[in-house]
């Protein structure tokens, strides 16, 4: 089922992570998880038959979460942390910008969650036990100076936005719908799925054919993400009307 050796690795270190779950008998809390990861160790707990588990991000629409084995209590404490950035706005810090001071720190990806930049301030979410020497270590991004400290939750930047569009098909097929969202041709979308440039629910999908259900998740590499928002009807030719929504 999992053949490359990162697949194995992240399998054996969930094993891990169920064992000490059950011998400590309290919660274990993983990584923040991509949504490719979050989505296999999904598939794999399900597996093994280990059904007391949740995600979590900070905050009610994160991408990047902790994974967190709850066997022995309903409502566990996520050990995540809110770091707040200010800046002057007219730095354009970006994303990109925040990452790498972190990495530079030699703190490690796994232990960082979303990153949401807006003009002027950015709110990191981070494992808690690294949030104080955060805060101690960095005052400036690049050559811009930063004030650092806790982040309110509940007003945070709106990151990178989502967008809300239609788009008309003539069936729900892969190829249709990755052609659409992407306004590449059908030759060139062919291409581009059967290469491995896709993913349907954060799986890899080369079946051109594959139906596209509501509430499916597309990536496309070079593209973005998309969400099948639901269908909104049909055209007077017959062909589908679909909501996208494209997190920009």
């Amino acid at each position: 089922m999992y053949t490359s050796d990162k697949d194995k690795l992240f399998i054996s270190k969930l094993d891990d992570a169920v064992f000490l779950c059950q011998k400590r008998q309290k919660p274990y809390f993983f990584s923040f998880l991509s949504e490719a990861e979050q989505a296999q160790a999904e598939r794999y707990l399900k597996s093994v038959g280990f059904n007391s588990y949740s995600f979590f991000g900070g905050y009610e629409q994160s991408e990047r979460k902790v994974l967190c084995l709850d066997f022995y209590e309903d409502n566990p404490e996520f050990p995540i942390a809110a770091v707040q950035f200010s800046f002057r706005p007219a730095d354009k810090l970006t994303h990109r910008d925040f990452l790498g001071a972190l990495m530079s720190l030699g703190i490690e990806r796994e232990t960082v969650g979303d990153i949401l930049v807006e003009d002027g301030r950015c709110v990191v979410f981070v494992k808690s036990e690294i949030a104080e020497y955060i805060k101690s270590q960095i005052s400036k991004i690049g050559r811009a100076g930063v004030k650092v400290g806790d982040a309110d939750l509940n007003s945070l930047p709106k990151g990178r936005g989502v967008e809300e569009k239609s788009v008309i098909v003539s069936s729900a097929r892969l190829d249709n719908i990755v052609a659409a969202v992407s306004g590449l041709s059908r030759e060139k979308t062919k291409s581009v799925i059967l290469s491995g440039s896709v993913t349907l629910n954060f799986i890899e999908c080369t079946n051109i054919s594959k139906t596209v259900n509501e509430g499916d998740t597309l990536t496309i590499r070079g593209k973005g993400k998309f969400k099948i928002n639901g269908v909104l009807g049909e055209t007077k030719k017959h062909r589908i009307r679909i909501s996208i929504i494209h997190y920009r």
